[in-house]
């Protein structure tokens, strides 16, 4: 409880005695690039493959021939858009970003650069963090939505490669029963998410005490804590707009 007290204090300092917009704009924008950007080619690349992962394994899993073809695209776009395309890319995010913030933050904090941001009047952490959180709320559902479409395209080309089923049937399965809803929660999913990973890591990272093995472990925890708020976020979301 005393950890929870001093995240919901830390977030509250984001917001007082908060810099210029202008000094934003460009920081948010940097931070998109960092942390969106070039996490484009292994959202991508993970998204690929769990798409074709998911045909393949439901192609496996289709022993009787009363059961139509069709339902390893239903299948495959159901898990990717509803489950996989957010929680996983938030995941991986976690793992790749979540990190880099936690260990950059960390070792801004022990070479007392924050200390000295706070000397000039600056308000470190509404500085430092907020656009970082904001660029993470951002970019995550854009990868959510390029993760999904991937992930799809994945399982077609599984069904290509391995023979699984005709192309026009894994087509029809992606199209049928699809409720429009499903896009929207799974960007409403990757926005929480986005926040979440962004504001732990800095959490860990500004509140890193000690020296360089300390950066190297809030790096650790802020990972860790990330995965499980993601994963309890997810059932609570899912629970709230699904039922």
């Amino acid at each position: 409880m005393r950890r929870l007290g001093e995240y919901i204090l830390f977030l509250k300092k984001m917001f007082s005695n908060r810099e210029p917009v202008t000094t934003y704009v460009r920081l948010f924008f940097q931070e998109c690039i960092n942390i969106g950007i070039n996490s484009l080619f292994l959202v991508g690349f993970v998204s690929l493959f769990v798409g074709a992962v998911i045909a393949l394994q439901m192609a496996y899993n289709i022993v009787s021939p009363l059961l139509p073809k069709y339902i390893i695209g239903l299948a495959t776009r159901e898990m990717m858009i509803l489950e996989m395309a957010p929680t996983l890319s938030a995941i991986v995010f976690a793992g790749k970003v979540g990190s880099q913030i936690a260990g950059g933050i960390g070792t801004m904090r022990i070479t007392e650069q924050i200390d000295a941001l706070e000397v000039m009047g600056i308000n470190s952490a509404s500085y430092l963090v907020l656009p970082k959180i904001l660029a993470g709320m951002t970019m995550l559902p854009l990868l959510a939505i390029l993760s999904g479409a991937l992930g799809i395209w994945g399982g077609y080309l599984a069904t290509i490669f391995g023979n699984l089923s005709p192309t026009e049937d894994y087509i029809y399965g992606i199209q049928n029963t699809f409720v429009p809803f499903e896009v929207p929660f799974a960007i409403i999913k990757a926005f929480v998410f986005g926040f979440i990973v962004t504001s732990i890591a800095a959490f860990k990272g500004y509140n890193v005490k000690g020296g360089a093995l300390e950066v190297g472990k809030a790096s650790t925890d802020a990972v860790t804590a990330s995965c499980i708020a993601i994963l309890a976020a997810d059932f609570i979301l899912a629970d709230t707009l699904l039922s």
